[in-house]
């Protein structure tokens, strides 16, 4: 069993907005995976899972999640669904938002520190662990003097949206190859991708 947690910030007045990319790439996955809208609520987020059909011919159940509990408490539904399901850090993958990478940029670790990240920081306080994958999606660094809790809370600019619609395609491929063949064939794979 695989959890894909996309992390956000429940509420109209944030969708769309920069620190909202993980909830965009789990509905993406969803209609991707041609599942129903995410809309089932449980651990303290909403939810879906089903089976997964890999390359491989095997089937992988997969819980995709985005919780519900604001950002800077992610780790609450990230623990809530990891302890229901009995998994382990190397069973999940966090899809996050990231300040220091170009927008539309995309990159894949095993493991690392937070950067700053409260959605990180709280996951790993929880967990207490930083040993577990997470897929950052690049966002941009702030404009000056725009601080960067502002900019992330701001919608992307029409020149960000045309880069991030390819990206979020990447990004669903990305956790597809990561159920299918783990996470060091994905970073091969995809991390790749974003040198050429």
């Amino acid at each position: 069993m695989k959890l894909v947690v996309g992390l956000g910030n429940p509420g109209a007045e944030y969708h769309g907005t920069r620190h909202n990319i993980g909830f965009e790439v789990v509905d993406r996955l969803a209609k991707k995976l041609g599942w129903p809208e995410v809309t089932k609520k449980r651990f303290d987020g909403l939810s879906i899972d089903g089976n997964v059909e890999t390359l491989s011919g095997g089937i992988e159940k997969v819980l995709l999640l985005k919780p519900l509990t604001f950002m800077n408490l992610s780790g609450k539904a990230v623990q809530a669904a990891m302890s229901f399901y009995q998994l382990a850090p190397n069973d999940i993958v966090i899809v996050l938002d990231d300040l220091a990478l170009p927008c539309g940029r995309l990159r894949l670790r095993g493991s690392g520190s937070s950067g700053g990240h409260n959605g990180l920081k709280d996951i790993e306080r929880v967990l207490g662990t930083s040993e577990y994958p997470r897929l950052r999606i690049g966002i941009d660094p702030a404009p000056p003097p725009m601080r960067g809790k502002d900019y992330v809370l701001a919608r992307f600019t029409t020149e960000q949206q045309k880069l991030l619609e390819p990206a979020i395609d990447r990004v669903t491929g990305a956790i597809l190859t990561w159920i299918d063949k783990g996470i060091e064939s994905a970073m091969s794979l995809f991390n790749a991708e974003e040198k050429e």
